[in-house]
């Protein structure tokens, strides 16, 4: 009898071990299908890459300060046209 029951539980031991193994698969196939299907729709959206946002975004930040140093040079010519003209002789009258 111990035999049997050994055998018995060899087998069923064996079945689920299998039975995990098909499980396992069927996880990883569904993963794959379902990381697919992101991917599919992700492409027919119109989004962009981290990679390129992160570019586009160094580029506006460098503008953004571009901008700010020539809206100072900008002030500073315009105090010294000023001072200029206060200084100098008197505009011209329009007619």
């Amino acid at each position: 009898m111990t035999q049997t029951s050994n055998r018995l539980l060899d087998e069923v031991a064996k079945l689920m071990t299998d039975a995990a193994g098909a499980a396992q698969g069927l996880r990883q196939e569904a993963e794959g299908l379902m990381r697919a299907q992101a991917e599919r729709i992700l492409s027919s959206m119109d989004v962009v890459k981290r990679e390129e946002f992160e570019a586009v975004r160094a580029m506006a930040e460098k503008a953004r300060a571009e901008n700010e140093r020539l809206a100072g040079l900008v002030a500073a010519l315009e105090a010294r046209i000023a001072a200029l003209e206060g200084g100098g002789a008197p505009p011209a009258a329009s007619v």
